[in-house]
């Protein structure tokens, strides 16, 4: 059974890294391979993770519309 990580750092955390535990929380909540009383963190967890991962996709695409029109 997995056991939810709260990492609330995410300074340091790659994407993905962070897509890496988000499956890994959806697996073991497809597969019932939780225990009840902790399904409240791991969502908790996944929206932190969910939350970087749409931050950071966001940032990637700035940043490349930026070199494009530079290039322009």
């Amino acid at each position: 059974m997995a056991t939810p990580k709260n990492k609330s750092n995410t300074d340091s955390l790659k994407y993905s890294d962070a897509i890496k535990r988000l499956e890994d929380i959806v697996g073991s909540i497809e597969n019932e391979e939780y225990d009840i009383d902790v399904l409240t963190e791991y969502v908790a967890e996944a929206t932190k993770l969910i939350t970087f991962c749409k931050s950071k996709l966001h940032r990637t695409e700035e940043d490349i519309n930026k070199i494009l029109s530079a290039e322009n």
